[in-house]
């Protein structure tokens, strides 16, 4: 793969890029208290006392949480720390009622890790987690509700993130990207988090430095809360643009803390960046250390669903489908659920084909999803039986399922309504040949004189006499021998 980099006035330069992704643990319950952590609801609707900060609340860790932190280390390939503690990060923010956030800063739960990304050219790269820690979240601030004050909803205070750390070993926006998403797909096929970066359930931190080949990392920028994968494709870029110029005019780049406007495709200042020191760290003192067994963990190891890793793998293996179709058909557990139904049993690249291909193409052209879609895994796998045993041919399967896509019908009911069986009687399709045949002669004169090309148009004459149903085997053999 050829290395990503920017020019400037002044060479080559080479962009380092690290990101830190916030990512909403999937519980019923709070980090710290029994209030909800259900998405939506009205404002303040899910707060309990120790959400608000009220005095002398105290909070209570949240099992679930930790099992999910300790589940998501292990899809990250990440060590587990054994012992963990939490730690006072001191802010103020209007939507942090206590004026600190409750954090893990020098003993995470989850320490160094691994992952493998893909990138467009096949290019294989692996990037390194540094931690990921268990944190809570805070409120949400709202500037739109009224034309002079602001509002605060604390629906979100309290809701358990894990910030996954990135090490700085990401070098394009196409790296960032496929890291990101990358991400996103462990923690949805592991049930940690759900992902979904428009509801802010993901979102990423994105630290951005440029330097000249060679030299040893520069002063870094934060770009606060991107929430897609686009945008903070798009944020490196500009930022990095943004720094260059800045070492170009012989200024100094300011290590601070940044916003990305997707409207203006630029970052903007937000506030000079914090240093650890700034948040005033120290252990939290309503709550022991976190200890937890190694039996415990690898009961929850024994537990955890197959990875995307493994699973492209032993579809490889298994269906004997190309690496670049398994990757498709692993993207999200659905649709790998999905093509395992349909292939178990089957021809397995004939069942990625039709899925990769006409089934995915319907979806995009009605706007359904695998969930919604008319056809499902049990259908589709009814019609390459049809084609397995020949009852149709790979031409008249495309009409029926065309069919069912428009009304929902198992394929053999649309087969036998409509009479679309394939003709397998070589005395039919001999005529068929001969009628063919004896309306060109001129252009079986053109044949036998050389033009063997001519060849697919008289199978194809012959299958559009028979509409389609002929069985395309024996009409090529049938149209080779009354040739010759």
């Amino acid at each position: 793969m050829a290395t990503y980099t920017l020019e400037g006035r002044t060479g080559t330069w080479e962009i380092v890029v690290g990101l830190e992704i916030h990512a909403q643990v999937i519980s019923e319950s709070k980090l710290f208290s029994g209030a909800s952590a259900t998405y939506g609801g009205a404002p303040n609707d899910h707060v309990s006392f120790v959400d608000a900060g009220f005095p002398g609340m105290l909070p209570v860790i949240n099992a679930e949480c930790v099992a999910q932190a300790v589940r998501t280390g292990l899809g990250l390939k990440a060590q587990i720390n054994l012992e963990s503690r939490f730690d006072r990060k001191n802010y103020f923010y209007a939507d942090l009622p206590n004026g600190y956030q409750i954090s893990q800063f020098q003993m995470p739960i989850v320490g160094t890790g691994t992952v493998e990304i893909e990138l467009q050219d096949g290019t294989i790269k692996h990037i390194g987690i540094t931690r990921l820690h268990l944190e809570q979240d805070a409120g949400k601030s709202m500037h739109d509700q009224h034309p002079a004050k602001s509002v605060i909803d604390l629906n979100r205070a309290g809701v358990a993130l894990m910030e996954i750390v990135s090490e700085p070993d990401i070098r394009s926006p196409e790296e960032a990207g496929a890291y990101l998403r990358k991400i996103r797909q462990i923690v949805r096929y592991l049930g940690t988090c759900d992902g979904n970066m428009e509801e802010g359930s993901m979102r990423a931190d994105v630290n951005v430095s440029v330097r000249k080949a060679g030299e040893p990392f520069r002063t870094r920028c934060e770009i606060k809360n991107v929430n897609s994968v686009r945008f903070v494709m798009h944020a490196i870029e500009a930022e990095a643009i943004r720094q260059i110029e800045v070492w170009e005019q012989g200024g100094e780049v300011v290590q601070e803390t940044r916003l990305y406007d997707p409207s203006k495709g630029e970052t903007r200042s937000m506030r000079s960046k914090e240093d650890a020191h700034d948040y005033r760290y120290f252990p939290e003192p309503d709550l022991l250390p976190l200890i937890i067994e190694q039996s415990w963990v690898d009961e929850l190891k024994a537990k955890l669903p197959e990875l995307p890793d493994e699973k492209r793998a032993r579809f490889c293996a298994e269906y004997g489908i190309p690496f670049y179709d398994a990757g498709v058909l692993v993207a999200d557990q659905t649709t790998a659920d999905f093509y395992e139904t349909v292939a178990k049993g089957r021809d397995g690249k004939l069942a990625a084909n039709w899925i990769t291909g006409d089934f995915f193409a319907a979806l995009n052209r009605t706007g359904a999803s695998i969930e919604t879609s008319p056809v499902s895994a049990a259908a589709l796998g009814q019609l390459l039986d049809l084609i397995a045993d020949k009852t149709i041919n790979g031409r008249i399967a495309k009409d029926v399922f065309e069919e069912m896509v428009e009304t929902g019908a198992m394929p053999a009911e649309i087969v036998e309504k409509k009479g679309l069986r394939q003709v397998t009687d070589t005395g039919a399709i001999d005529e068929a040949v001969t009628k063919v045949l004896a309306d060109n002669q001129d252009k079986v004169a053109e044949y036998k004189s050389g033009k063997d090309k001519l060849f697919g148009f008289f199978v194809g004459q012959v299958m559009k006499a028979m509409q389609g149903k002929g069985n395309p085997a024996l009409v090529n053999e049938a149209v080779k021998k009354q040739l010759g």
